[in-house]
């Protein structure tokens, strides 16, 4: 093969790995991905600070707040945070001084949406109504 088509094939799945909607896209959520997520939340200090933070909405608390209303040491949350972060239920942005966390709401709809994808789809009876798939979230592409 032509180095300059390997290059440019390189460059291109690299790019789509990176900046593609393939782990966006529930339908082909990989199931480690979701192991991971579900992982994550399988611990009951980390599932009460990303309930916190799902109820708080895209503004999110810094890591003080979050301490004193769990009730959490800091080092643990430290490290729940980052378990969080990994999974990639969790961002973090740097306001001044300030670290600010707030849950990823288009990963957990994902989730949701992979869990739910296939409902009721191999069942001889008509499926309850609350058993619709979550729909697909488009993602815009950054320029």
């Amino acid at each position: 093969m032509d180095p300059t088509k390997q290059l440019f094939q390189f460059s291109y799945m690299q790019w789509y790995l990176t900046n593609g909607r393939s782990f966006y896209n529930y339908e082909i959520m990989k199931s480690l991905d979701v192991v991971k997520v579900l992982g994550a939340l399988a611990q009951e200090s980390r599932l009460a600070v990303f309930r916190l933070l799902v109820k708080r909405g895209p503004a999110g608390f810094t890591p003080g707040v979050l301490a004193a209303r769990l009730d959490i040491p800091a080092p643990t949350l430290s490290f729940h945070l980052k378990e969080l972060q990994n999974a990639g239920l969790v961002s973090m942005r740097r306001e001044s001084r300030f670290l600010y966390y707030s849950a990823r709401f288009d990963r957990m709809k994902d989730l949701v949406g992979f869990l739910t994808d296939q409902c009721c789809s191999q069942a001889d009876e008509e499926c309850d109504a609350d058993c619709k798939p979550v729909a697909a979230q488009t993602r815009r592409r950054s320029a």
